[in-house]
Formats: structure tokens, sequence, C-alpha cells
């Protein structure tokens, strides 16, 4: 089996080195960068599986350096950040982050969170019984994780996909937030309530980029409770 290739991006050589060397013994091939910029021409010659990388660096930050990957790919991202607060999480995902550790951080944490991400870049969820699903001008090819509302197809990220999947797997139920948590991001991120309402966030504004002002949800939120897929049909 090949094996995955990590592009760590920081600006601190102890921490690239403590990185290459855990996730070496784990059996990830290792790509360095020590800032944004350099990490974005290692990126488009190697492209690497996933990306670490710390979100305060100089030339480029790792937020400018993930909008810019984001242009053009949809490779899983992880920040890193010394900050604990909730804003700059939220900022990271707003930019496409699917992850976010913040330092320090121990080996065991970093690859839990590196074995998730890369397990929701696949089909991830429940099984959805028919090969697609539509839903007024919202249309989603399960085989080939299509998406598209009338006929703009819209680019998703795994996680973002997976969450709206897993949403019209289910249409007829109310999904809990602990239900989605622990089937789109696993066991481990059961706590993580902010994670969802950004998510959703995102996916809303996608689906609707084209009348914004409409008012249309197609995700309704079940206050304390879940999310479910609106049902025009």
């Amino acid at each position: 089996m090949q094996k995955k290739r990590v592009l760590i991006v920081d600006d601190d050589p102890g921490v690239l080195r403590f990185i290459r060397a855990n996730l070496k013994d784990a059996g990830y091939e290792t790509l360095l960068a020590t800032n944004g910029a350099e990490a974005l021409e290692i990126f488009e010659k190697e492209l690497p599986n996933i990306v670490i990388m710390d979100i305060t660096m100089p030339q480029l930050d790792g937020i400018e350096t993930c909008r810019r990957i984001r242009e053009w790919s949809q490779v899983p991202i992880i920040m890193l950040s010394a900050k604990k607060d909730v804003g700059e999480k939220v900022k990271c995902f707003h930019t496409g982050a699917d992850d976010y550790v913040t330092k320090p951080f121990g080996v065991d944490e970093l690859c839990v969170r590196i074995d998730a991400v890369l397990r929701r870049s696949g089909i991830g969820g429940s099984v959805p019984t028919t090969s697609e699903f539509k839903n007024g001008d919202l249309y989603i090819n399960f085989a080939r994780r299509e998406v598209r509302i009338g006929e703009r197809k819209i680019k998703f990220t795994a996680t973002e996909y997976n969450l709206l999947a897993e949403l019209a797997v289910n249409n007829d139920k109310v999904l809990t937030h602990t239900h989605l948590l622990q089937k789109i991001w696993g066991p481990e991120y059961q706590d993580e309530k902010e994670y969802l309402r950004v998510f959703i966030g995102r996916i809303r504004k996608e689906l609707r980029k084209d009348n914004p002002e409409s008012g249309k949800e197609y995700i309704s939120t079940i206050p304390g409770v879940g999310y479910q897929l609106e049902l025009t049909d």
C-alpha cells in the first residue's frame, strides 16, 4: 500500500522536526515547508494527501495559504495554532480547513486527527440505498460524490459533502448533534458542536449562492437537538 503523503508547514524548525519524526514512525511520507509561499510551490508539485499547517507564518500565513489551496483543491487541511479562542477556529473553518489543533499537542492526538480527516475524505457516513438524491433543485449523485443546484455544480470539501450526504440519506429524520459529530468526524469529536454550526453554515451558503436573498433554507435547525434536510418535493 502506498504511503499517505503529508505536507507539514510551520516556521518553527523544532515543530517541523517533531511532527516529521512522529509521522514517519506512524508510516506517513512527509514533505516540509517553512512558510505559505513555499508550501504552495511544494503542494502544486507533489500533491500531498493532507496538509498540516500553522496559522502564523512569514510571507504568507496559514489562513491565506488555505484559501489559495481551496481555489482549486479539496485536499484535507488541518490548521495548527497556539490560540485557543473559538473565533480563530471558526475563521479557519470558514476559509476551508477541515480541522484545528491547538498547540501544544501530543503525538497521539495529532495522529488521531489525521486518521479522522483522511477517513472523512473517503465515503464515510451512512450507506445510500439509491445512487442519487433529488429534492427540488438540489441533486446529489452519491456514486460520483457530486452536488448540484440546478445546473451549478458545487465543490464541497470532503467533510462538507459527507455532512450533506448524511442529511440527505436520512432525509426523513432529525439527526442529533451527537449522531452527526460521531458519524462524520468520529467519536472523539462528539462534544465539538461548533464544528457543526460552522460547517452547516458553509453548506447553506453554498447551496443558496445563486439567490442569497431568497431566504430559502435547505437544512433546518432543530433547536437543542440537531438538523434535518428540508424536503420540498
